[in-house]
């Protein structure tokens, strides 16, 4: 062999030797560090407060966590789009309400009243997207108002008295399978099934575009506007889910019934790795911030804090979690 042609042999052996660049990194995914907390939350409580992993104790609390993770996700794709829904109470309120009374005043089935009450609750959405994408009026400011008028038409619907579920509804409920509950199972599914929309459809690559970067979407002939009004419409039907499981559950419904879910919904999306800012989310991390925040609610009660902490907890759950990711985004940045 010549050394020309050694030469040109010893190139093709370090040529094969070179490691590929084309392949992909591991991206680790967005839920994982939620994930990991819920994991941790999980072995303290076992050891410090047993009682809250005992049979019972999860019983009481994964229904309203499933329900909690249901009102979260809808609430998930309007910050996806760089909006927020306040509408989120009084829309679980309505829900409930109607779902409750409205058969008997009616006279219609409960499983006629269902569809009703979710096209009610999309048609809100609606109206939230116009008031924010048509008008250009502030998220927080018009969300906030249609709340109220929600809150309003509630107690106008009931002359401020509570109102009993159907039994029908009751009971399909608070059924079990495979010893966990129904709702847990529902919830479980309906979130696995967004999940995969919003990531492997085209529909749903689109939506994540439009929210992170509104002028690529634009330039690449997407309808910034269809994205938000698709995700007010669908966080309104959320809403109006969550709020027919709620009144099923509790089986006596009153006007208060979703109050507590406006601040509950914003800290676990944000616990769950959305940030406020849009476009990066994350539907699975959403529904397992809803397991944490509310097992550590219960693990704080069940040590003997007063109930009044739970705002505490979330409001510092919702602080850290903001301040991590702002430390987070600055590091991409640099």
């Amino acid at each position: 062999m010549s050394t020309s042609q050694a030469s040109l042999h010893e190139g093709k052996q370090e040529q094969t030797s070179l490691p590929v660049i084309g392949k992909a990194p591991f991206k680790m995914p967005a839920y994982l560090p939620v994930l990991v907390s819920t994991l941790v939350l999980v072995v303290i409580s076992a050891v410090i407060a047993p009682r809250t992993m005992s049979s019972i104790s999860l019983g009481a609390m994964l229904p309203f966590a499933a329900i909690l993770a249901v009102a979260a996700v809808g609430q998930t794709l309007v910050v996806q789009q760089r909006g927020i829904d306040l509408s989120v109470g009084g829309s679980i309120t309505l829900a409930a309400v109607l779902v409750s009374a409205g058969p008997g005043k009616f006279g219609i089935s409960v499983f006629v009243m269902i569809p009703v009450v979710l096209v009610i609750c999309g048609l809100l959405g609606l109206l939230n997207s116009i008031l924010v994408s048509r008008m250009l009026i502030t998220p927080l400011v018009a969300t906030l108002a249609v709340n109220a008028i929600l809150v309003g038409a509630a107690l106008l619907f009931t002359s401020g008295s509570s109102a009993a579920a159907p039994a029908e509804l009751s009971s399909a409920v608070s059924a079990r399978f495979l010893g966990l509950p129904a709702l847990l199972w529902f919830s479980l599914v309906f979130v696995a099934v967004l999940a995969l929309v919003a990531s492997k459809s085209v529909l749903g690559r689109q939506f994540v575009l439009t929210g992170a970067n509104p002028a690529t979407a634009i330039s690449n002939g997407i309808r910034v506007q269809r994205s938000v009004v698709l995700a007010y419409v669908v966080a309104g039907v959320c809403y109006g889910i969550a709020g027919i499981l709620l009144a099923g559950y509790l089986q006596n419904v009153t006007v208060n019934a979703g109050s507590s879910y406006l601040m509950s919904v914003i800290a676990v999306v944000i616990v769950g790795g959305t940030p406020l800012t849009g476009g990066r989310g994350t539907i699975v991390g959403t529904a397992i911030a809803a397991l944490f925040m509310s097992q550590l609610i219960q693990l704080v009660l069940t040590l003997g804090a007063p109930t009044a902490t739970q705002m505490l907890i979330q409001a510092l759950a919702i602080a850290v979690a903001a301040v991590l990711g702002a430390v987070k985004l600055r590091q991409r940045r640099r």
